[in-house]
């Protein structure tokens, strides 16, 4: 299992188009990936557990991974926040 925080710094979160292609690039992974914020936990690889967090600009969340490709999820999503979504 692999675990990292980041804080998202997109302007609406992790909201429709952003939540969107975090959930894609989360399906790219072997790995059960969840995200994790105070005491909720869900399936980072749902869309609608994603939406069901309502994740605002600024929130820190906690990308875990646990798999054959663990560390490479959780960094790459990671990466993925921080970059406010940039491709």
């Amino acid at each position: 299992m692999f675990v990292k925080k980041v804080v998202v710094i997109n302007q609406v979160g992790l909201h429709a188009r952003p939540a969107t292609f975090f959930t894609q690039k989360a399906n790219e992974f072997k790995s059960s990936v969840w995200l994790e914020m105070e005491d909720r936990k869900v399936n980072a690889k749902s869309l609608l557990g994603v939406l069901s967090m309502g994740i605002t600009k600024g929130m820190e969340v906690t990308i875990i991974a646990d798999g054959v490709d663990e560390v490479n999820a959780v960094n790459t999503l990671c990466d993925l926040v921080a970059s406010d979504f940039a491709e």
